[in-house]
């Protein structure tokens, strides 16, 4: 599993202190992107849509495309624009949107949409990321819980468990699930709270992996909007 520190991480000596980590960088916080780019194994781009929707501001996917226009490349990849509480229609509208290279883009499945949408998006792209949405809102809550199962229940019917990025993850690492990375911005905010070395505190974030496989879970077998 990759873990992907969250930024930004202040003061700027504590994010260097953490050099040779993967970062995820926010469109709505890029001051770290350069330095991130810098020191880092590699950068996930994150687009920023839920930190706007949470503030109740509007996201705009063109000024992201143009903010990654030299950020963007191999091994760093960037979250395909996606709409909080949007409908199929509109999330695949923004999957056309993206004008970059396909396997530099990962979308969006959210929680809160049908299964059959996460099938349609593994059969056309590399990687897809899980986001925490709708009734499914609260990471790591029962319904969270089993929304998961049933996810990884139809990704193993459809074939070998795809990479598979969980947004606002990294809690979850060391559990059942099969995730290839998760990013979270634990280290950025709590590792002055906890008197501690930022990169102590993402060296042992760092050492908790996920299981490569994915064994069918039977209370979860039965996913009805496939």
């Amino acid at each position: 599993m990759i873990h992907y520190h969250g930024t930004p991480i202040t003061p700027r000596d504590a994010l260097y202190k953490m050099a040779g980590r993967n970062f995820c960088v926010s469109f709505a916080s890029p001051s770290d992107a350069k330095t991130c780019l810098a020191i880092g194994q590699s950068v996930m781009f994150d687009n920023g849509a839920f930190s706007a929707y949470t503030k109740g501001k509007p996201f705009e996917p063109q000024k992201y495309y143009l903010w990654l226009e030299d950020k963007i490349g191999h091994p760093h990849w960037a979250v395909i624009p996606d709409v909080i509480g949007g409908n199929e229609h509109q999330q695949r509208s923004l999957l056309l949107s993206w004008p970059y290279c396909k396997r530099l883009g990962v979308p969006v499945w959210h929680l809160n949409m049908e299964i059959s949408y996460l099938l349609y998006l593994i059969d056309h792209y590399d990687k897809v990321c899980f986001g925490s949405a709708g009734e499914y809102w609260q990471v790591g809550s029962d319904k969270w819980e089993r929304r998961i199962d049933a996810a990884f229940n139809a990704l193993s019917y459809n074939g070998q468990i795809p990479w598979v990025h969980m947004l606002r993850g990294l809690s979850q690492a060391g559990r059942h699930w099969p995730f290839a990375s998760a990013d979270s911005t634990n280290v950025a905010r709590n590792y002055k709270d906890y008197k501690t070395c930022p990169e102590k505190m993402a060296s042992r974030i760092d050492r908790t992996q996920c299981p490569v496989g994915w064994v069918i879970r039977p209370e979860q077998a039965e996913f009805a909007d496939v």
